[in-house]
């Protein structure tokens, strides 16, 4: 990522503050605040949007505003689109070596680039899921369980949906969630 298009030094401090909203323009924050304002609107609210994100490509900010417009709007393909790019973005920030070695407990549960990273493997596994793509959703989990052992981010739950849609269970009766964790597999 380029840390000019954020104004920034160092990449992955600008793209973890920009995941808190940090390093946007005025004027691309307003395009965002202007498409919140018109969401009743969508057909004025999604060109103010996509024009947010053509002024700053690669920050996170604009992506978030687009994936939650598509997700809000029932555009799941759409949203899937938007995970993948913030999904790119973030892994550029984070850099070549990211998930050579899970991060720690800490990282994941502090770090914002860390953590959209892994948020956004999460959203992504449960769009794949919604839109019947379950082999890329499984990808998606085995590398959150890789990343996230300890779960931090809640993801073994939607491994148990997915087990148990596989299994042809669909009533969520005599259903054990687990409180935490990805059990044993």
């Amino acid at each position: 990522m380029s840390a000019m298009g954020l104004h920034f030094d160092d990449d992955l401090a600008a793209f973890a503050d920009g995941v808190i909203g940090g390093g946007l323009s005025p004027q691309v924050n307003a395009l965002i605040t202007q498409a919140g304002l018109l969401r009743h609107l969508p057909q004025q609210a999604l060109p103010l949007l996509e024009q947010a994100r053509a002024a700053a490509p690669q920050h996170p900010a604009p992506l978030i505003a687009l994936y939650r417009f598509y997700f809000y709007s029932h555009q799941l393909a759409q949203a899937r689109a938007m995970g993948e790019d913030a999904l790119a973005i973030a892994r550029t920030a984070l850099g070549p070596d990211f998930g050579d070695m899970p991060p720690g407990d800490e990282a994941t549960r502090g770090d914002a680039a860390v953590r959209f990273y892994l948020f956004t493997l999460k959203g992504l596994a449960y769009l794949n899921m919604r839109l019947d793509d379950m082999a890329e959703a499984h990808l998606m989990l085995s590398e959150l369980r890789r990343l996230d052992p300890q779960d931090h981010v809640g993801a073994a739950l939607l491994l148990h949906v997915l087990t148990r849609h596989e299994k042809g269970d669909p009533s969520e009766s005599n259903t054990a969630y687990p409180v935490r964790g990805w059990g044993v597999s």
